[in-house]
Formats: C-alpha cells, structure tokens, sequence
C-alpha cells in the first residue's frame, strides 16, 4: 500500500479534523505518515515539496506557485474571524502598525491580510506564533500579530485589540477569510487526490459525527491550551467549509492571491 506524508499543525483545530485519518478510522487505499509542525514550517517547507500532502497558509499560495494544488476539503477558513492586532494599550491599526509589529511568518496568511489591511506597516519581525503575546507585554514591540490560540488569551496579557483581520476582510469583501487549505503535491496523480480528497472529508465529518473521539489527542498537542480554549479555537474553524471550500471560499481565496 502506497504512503503518504502529511504535514498538518498541531493546532486544536487540525489534530481535531485530521484524527481519523491518521489513525485507522475511517477507510483508506493509502497509509498515512503525519507530520506536526507550526503553520510558518510548513509554509517554507513547501517550497521544497517536503510532503505529498500539506496544510499551506493562503498567504503562502504565490511563493509555491504550480509544485501544489489545493483540495476542496480540510481547508480553514472563517467567517469574520481572523488574525488579530493587539497593543499594550488600546490604539487604531494605523497607529498600531507606526512601530515594530511581530509577526507570525511572512508567508503567513496573517501577514498577507497586515499588509493589506496597513499598506504603511513599517518594521515587522518575524517571531514563532506563541511568543508573540509576550513580545508585546514586554515592550519589545509596539504590536503584535497573533494567530492560533493566542486570539482567545491575549486580554490575559494585559493587551488590547486593534482589530479583528477576520472582520476587516468580511467588511471589504463579504466573504470569509481564507485562513489555510490541504494541499497536494503536484506529482501526484489524479486517483490518488481525489483519494486523499475524499480522505480528508471523511476525516472532518467523522469528527463531526464523534467529537469526544479526538480528546485525547487534541489535548496531547495542545500544549498550555484548557479544554475550552481548545473547543473555541475548534469551533472557530472547523467548520462547513472544512468539508468542502465551496464558491463563497474560492472567491475568497482567489481574491485574497490576487492582494485585492
């Protein structure tokens, strides 16, 4: 039987969508080697075509141009919801982006929707996704972009938000956000795509259909986050178009390529 890698994040959201189908749950013509690594690491690592199958940040589409080709299923995608800009203190965007902003990654899909969101953002320095909340409470930047977990334990910091990427995209376009999609390599041939497709479908809807079975690996990934951190983070972006990207979520990608 044929193996696949796939490099998934270990996210609440992706280790709740991906369960079954890394561990014999549901019905698979191939075998399934999963990788867990921060959203920013997959990113890059695309570029080398690390993986035959892949979560890619939206915002990291361009950089890899043809080596991938994106699945209907898996994908995150959010209505209204999104990457955050916090501060210290409470401020506008545009204030917030006159000093040095963290960052998550450049190929992030964060730092596609900052730059779209600030045309005049400054400095940025690129940090891991998890440190981000500490660099703006301590000073060490002016903000910061967070993603992830840390949208729902930031005001634990002390912090205030500058605004929701989420909401500032839907109030532009009236679409979702495009946060991340399942990508497969491009030497791989059809069969086995549309295969993984229907995969990672089946994946999602069984988690859906038995939410409690992934517990225990949701919370062995999930490292400082409680159990209601991790049902928001969950709830936020696993959701319908994680089974299938449909119309509105490929507009939304196209648009959001196109910097538009």
């Amino acid at each position: 039987m044929r193996e696949l890698t796939f490099g998934y994040s270990p996210c609440p959201n992706d280790t709740f969508a991906f369960h079954a189908l890394t561990h014999g749950l549901i019905d698979l013509p191939f075998r399934v080697t999963p990788v867990l690594l921060d959203i920013e690491e997959l990113n890059r690592r695309a570029h080398d075509g690390a993986f035959a199958l892949t979560k890619l940040s939206v915002g990291a589409f361009a950089g890899v141009g043809t080596r991938y080709r994106l699945l209907r299923s898996g994908a995150a995608l959010g209505e209204g919801v999104g990457p955050l800009v916090v501060t210290r203190t409470p401020m506008s965007l545009t204030e917030a982006v006159r000093g040095r902003v963290a960052i998550p990654g450049r190929e992030t899909t964060a730092f596609h929707l900052l730059q779209l969101a600030a045309p005049t953002l400054g400095e940025v320095v690129e940090l891991r996704y998890d440190r981000i909340l500490k660099a703006v409470a301590d000073g060490d930047v002016n903000a910061g972009l967070i993603i992830h977990e840390s949208r729902f334990t930031y005001a634990e910091h002390g912090l205030s938000k500058a605004v929701d990427l989420g909401d500032w995209w839907k109030q532009e376009t009236g679409l979702p956000v495009p946060l991340a999609g399942i990508c497969a390599r491009s030497d791989l041939d059809d069969e086995t795509v549309a295969a993984a497709e229907r995969a990672i479908r089946a994946s999602v809807q069984y988690a859906f259909d038995h939410p409690e079975a992934s517990r225990d690996y949701v919370r062995a990934h999930a490292q400082e986050m409680s159990d209601a951190v991790c049902a928001q983070h969950i709830a936020l972006y696993v959701n319908a178009f994680s089974l299938d990207i449909g119309a509105d979520g490929l507009r939304a990608i196209e648009r959001l390529v196109a910097g538009r």
